[in-house]
């Protein structure tokens, strides 16, 4: 198998950005580039190892859908069973419209960019681009190079179509990868973590570079990641998966400000939430949190949540910049353990009751030299989760 797995398939896709972008095209069908993915399950070694179990994901065309998670979540198994290099052992798979389950790889109208760049060092950058065309159509000669040559202006690559692969850079060659697949002009892209292999600075600038590509295409991309700062830069909608479970779908606002469980909150963000383990408290003034270290007060929606269901623990969630470091007053006092710059802004990393916690405070707020902080949390930023990880409220 190539590097690349593309395929023939129908040409009717959007080519023009609609007014309303949830809405077809006139004259099109509105399943054009959408893949859907119905209660997906696939297992190794007889059914010991699960991979992934009971996922369901839509994307529609033109659509930037990251899937993100730790090693072994299921990402990758699940972009392989939508490509045809996996066979699920349960559900099914749409591609605009047509049930593509049990096709071969050959026969489904995606493009397959893998890991590894791989192109055949022997050839020059022109040839690699073509070989898809070569292998799998019978579009006259300047048909073909017409695609490569437009794939490779949009790319910025066109002074290299002469060029072996060893005489580009790691991001040229990345382009070429991408530009492979961009000729067969598919329904949908699969990018299965492209910029691994990528210095740090390359790899911000090719996220950019990728984004704007996509955008100009209007075509859906299914991207796989183990970076959750990259899911967050790319993706229209993030899947956050975890031992082989979808956790959350959403926007990456939405993932970021409401996580649906505790390990989405963790999981997402630099620094990691606070996530403090506190007994749920009747107290004179109304329902509180009471940790090792401090009490917080419960928001009447927390209040409310918290009596109605009769937790008697929670863990309570608030992310870094919603601890704020003041000169007296505040919630609780904390060590100051160590200041980590981050350019603008710094980390200050805390620790209370022997709980670690980090704040994040405009450059150079928060002396190096201080041995105690005062912190106040913002209570109405905060999030309740239950002893098995569910969102509360």
């Amino acid at each position: 198998m190539t590097a690349l797995e593309d395929v023939d398939g129908s040409d009717e896709r959007t080519t023009e950005q609609p007014t309303d972008p949830d809405a077809a095209p006139p004259g099109a069908d509105d399943t054009d580039g959408q893949i859907r993915i119905e209660n997906l399950r696939k297992t190794f070694d007889n059914g010991e190892i699960v991979a992934c179990d009971d996922v369901n994901i839509k994307t529609e065309g033109g659509e930037f859908v990251v899937l993100v998670g730790p090693s072994g979540c299921g990402k990758t198994t699940t972009l392989r069973c939508i490509a045809g290099l996996e066979e699920p052992d349960e559900g099914r798979i749409l591609v605009d419209g047509e049930d593509v389950t049990g096709k071969k790889s050959k026969d489904r109208d995606l493009a397959f960019v893998f890991q590894s760049i791989a192109l055949f060092p022997h050839m020059t950058v022109r040839k690699n681009m073509r070989f898809g065309l070569d292998m799998k159509t019978d579009l006259p000669k300047s048909e073909k190079n017409q695609r490569v040559k437009e794939a490779a202006e949009t790319l910025g690559i066109e002074e290299t179509l002469d060029r072996k692969p060893s005489a580009l850079s790691g991001g040229q060659q990345q382009r070429v990868s991408l530009g492979r697949a961009m000729v067969m002009e598919p329904a949908a892209f699969l990018l299965d973590e492209p910029f691994s292999a990528l210095d740090a600075n390359l790899r911000d600038h090719m996220r950019v570079e990728v984004k704007k590509i996509q955008r100009r295409l209007d075509t859906a991309m299914v991207f796989v990641t183990h970076d959750q700062e990259e899911a967050m830069t790319l993706g229209d909608k993030i899947v956050v998966m975890d031992d082989g479970y979808v956790q959350q779908i959403g926007t990456p606002y939405d993932i970021y400000n409401e996580p649906e469980n505790r390990f989405v909150a963790d999981f997402i963000g630099s620094p990691s939430p606070n996530l403090i383990d506190c007994t749920v408290e009747e107290t004179s003034d109304g329902v509180a949190f009471a940790s090792d270290f401090c009490t917080i007060p419960a928001t009447d929606e927390q209040a409310e949540a918290v009596r109605e269901r009769g937790d008697e623990t929670v863990v309570y969630g608030v992310r870094p910049e919603y601890l704020n470091i003041r000169e007296e007053g505040g919630h609780f006092t904390a060590r100051l353990d160590v200041v980590e710059p981050l350019g603008d802004r710094d980390a200050v990393h805390i620790s209370s009751g022997g709980t670690p916690l980090s704040a994040v405070t405009p450059q150079g707020e928060v002396s190096k030299d201080r041995e105690t902080v005062n912190v106040q949390i913002r209570t109405d930023e905060s999030w309740l989760f239950d002893e098995d990880g569910d969102r509360i409220v």
